[in-house]
């Protein structure tokens, strides 16, 4: 299966600062809440070492680093073949295992829409807990309330959905303490949530590396470029609410912790 596809070595190439997926509503937004956050909370945002934890084909890995040198774990040997392609230093690695590094390694840790995946997310964020430098931070989002579980859940191989307390409880047994934890797509839930019930056993068929060995990544649902850019706006609006306030609902989470000091 995808164990027996030959990777690439790392790319000696100019890594891209624009990718496909950075023009879907839903990616655009999901950055620029993170970029919002990590800007307000960290110490400093230039000069960092970084590890995306679960990294994929690297989607993250260019807005990550304007942060600084960005280091990839990624389970599936389809998605780092991608990545490496990508010119991204991303490595074929099972996140529940001990990571390959020394204690106190790292300035920030980021696991984006990962530990949902895994049957022992407490494992994932102990290793991150470890892995990074006193003082430094775990960025970490996930899908928001089971009750809100569909097809997409499924073609993506989610295990779980997070509540806000189930998610900071997490976040403290691997012994960090919040920083900002918030809901995010606030103003989109209101609207997806109804529309998820209702599409139950009707949803779209999009492909899926979970289900298909072509694959390397889930497909997003398309959007009629009209949707597209309302809903990007609509990101940019939250974005700057988010910037002042925990938001009390939406479909995701975000939350920003760090390792005492």
């Amino acid at each position: 299966m995808s164990e027996n596809i030959e990777l690439p070595p790392i790319a000696d190439v100019p890594t891209p600062d624009h990718i496909e997926e950075d023009d879907h509503w839903w990616f655009a937004s999901r950055t620029l809440v993170i970029n919002t956050l990590m800007q307000q909370v960290l110490p400093r945002t230039d000069g960092l070492k970084l590890l995306d934890i679960g990294c994929g084909a690297g989607n993250m890995i260019h807005h990550l680093s304007r942060y600084g040198q960005v280091k990839g774990l990624e389970v599936d040997a389809r998605p780092v073949r991608q990545a490496r392609l990508r010119g991204y230093d991303v490595d074929l690695f099972d996140a529940q295992d001990p990571f390959p590094f020394d204690d106190a390694s790292f300035d920030v840790a980021s696991a984006l829409d990962v530990i949902e995946h895994v049957d022992d997310d407490l494992a994932v964020l102990n290793e991150a807990y470890r892995v990074l430098k006193p003082g430094g931070h775990m960025v970490v989002t996930v899908p928001a309330f089971m009750f809100l579980w569909s097809h997409n859940d499924v073609i993506n191989a989610h295990k779980r959905r997070y509540t806000a307390g189930e998610l900071e409880a997490r976040l403290k047994e691997a012994g960090f303490s919040i920083k900002r934890l918030s809901y995010n797509n606030f103003f989109v839930f209101p609207l997806a949530a109804p529309l998820i019930m209702l599409r139950r056993g009707n949803e779209p068929d999009l492909a899926s590396h979970h289900l298909q060995e072509d694959e390397y990544q889930v497909e997003m649902e398309p959007a009629s470029p009209l949707v597209n850019t309302a809903l990007t706006v609509v990101g940019k609006v939250e974005a700057g609410l988010i910037k002042a306030i925990n938001l009390p609902f939406g479909t995701s989470l975000i939350a920003i912790a760090q390792k005492p000091a």
